[in-house]
């Protein structure tokens, strides 16, 4: 059975996340990446590894090098299924500012 991992899951750790906006301008390759953090160059090739799992990543091979990039249609779909959920939140803290103002001229 073949189990592909959960998005969410992928982008809770911070490390994946810190990959996922080091990618959001530029494509890089796993050595370029991992140079950005104070682990071992095996340990961000396995977040690299679940990011791809999960689609988030897409690879291109030039020549020996294997470039990392953002799968921007993932990341929407990503985008998409929180944007209820910011609405919803946005919409209770305008509710409370204008309750926290009333409080405040009377």
């Amino acid at each position: 059975m073949n189990l592909r991992r959960d998005v969410f899951q992928a982008i809770s750790d911070p490390t994946r996340r810190a990959i996922l906006l080091l990618l959001a301008s530029q494509s890089l390759t796993a050595g370029a990446i991992a140079s950005n953090f104070d682990t071992a160059r095996p340990t961000v090739s396995k977040h690299l590894a679940i990011l791809t799992e999960c689609e988030l990543l897409t690879q291109e091979q030039t020549g020996r090098e294997i470039h990392y990039h953002i799968n921007a249609k993932q990341m929407k779909e990503v985008a998409d299924f929180i944007e209820p959920f910011r609405k919803m939140w946005d919409d209770r803290f305008n509710k409370l500012e204008s309750i926290m103002k009333k409080y405040k001229k009377g």
